[in-house]
Parts: structure tokens; sequence; C-alpha cells
């Protein structure tokens, strides 16, 4: 069985792809990312939790930041900023499946920011990122206002 369909396998296994994340963003703790600032994943290149003193929000969704410089150079340009695919795990939507995010599990490509379910998860998106982007963007259009995929 090939690694990428073990993991999707276990993931249903244990109920971690769940249409009960069927908004437009990925939310725990009803922040999105979890709290982490989405900039900071651009600028120090690693997870930093942000801080309700710093918020704002985007489409419904509340972002966390570690100051107000991150916070408004969000503001200025959310889509620049915003994790692909609403902050669910990139793997899960490239199998068509919206599922929970590790925010430590992240990679940046081309300016943009994918999150993946885990550190597993992750080494199997970075085998052929350029694959799993193509098939998560196929299928996105749907999955974000609520539908599981195909």
């Amino acid at each position: 069985m090939q690694a990428g369909l073990r993991i999707l396998m276990l993931l249903l296994a244990v109920g971690l792809v769940d249409s009960t994340y069927a908004g437009q963003f990925f939310e725990r703790n009803d922040l999105a990312i979890d709290g982490y600032d989405p900039i900071a994943y651009f600028t120090e290149m690693k997870p930093v939790k942000g801080s309700s003193e710093f918020r704002t929000d985007f489409q419904g969704a509340t972002f966390h930041f570690v100051s107000a410089a991150h916070r408004d150079t969000f503001a200025a340009n959310p889509e620049k900023f915003i994790p692909q695919y609403g902050g669910y795990c990139a793997y899960g939507m490239a199998k068509g499946y919206k599922a929970k995010i590790d925010p430590a599990a992240f990679t940046v490509v081309n300016n943009k920011l994918y999150l993946n379910y885990s550190e597993a998860v992750r080494a199997q998106w970075l085998s052929d990122i350029p694959g799993y982007i193509r098939k998560a963007d196929a299928n996105w259009p749907g999955s974000e206002k609520g539908d599981r995929g195909p």
C-alpha cells in the first residue's frame, strides 16, 4: 500500500478527517491557525504564537499576531498571507478531504503558506509538492463552502 494511502487511511480511522471542519478557515479554539501568527511563517520561517492583544478578523475568522506591525501588514493584504486551502491540511486537500493541522508542520512555497496535519504527513507532502498542489487546487473549489470534495 502506498505511504500516502496509508496516511489517509490512518487519518480516516482515527477520525481526524472530518466534515465538522466545514467553514472557510480551519479554526481551533475559535482562532485561525490555532492562534499562530501567519506573518511569522514568512518573516521568521517558523510558527510563532500570536497574542489576543494583536488580532484581526478576516472572512469571519480571527487571526492573532505577535505585534501590531504584523497585524497591520496582514490587514493591508490578507490574501498574501492566509494559509492555502483555508488553513486545512494541504495534503488532505490534495486527497479531497479537509483535515486538521499542526501549525508546526508547514511549508512556504512560492510565497504561499501550506499547512499539514503532522510532520509525518508533511514528509509525504514534500515528496511531490507540485503534484499535490495541483490536486489540492483542483479539489479546493467547493470545499471552501463546506463540501468535502471528491
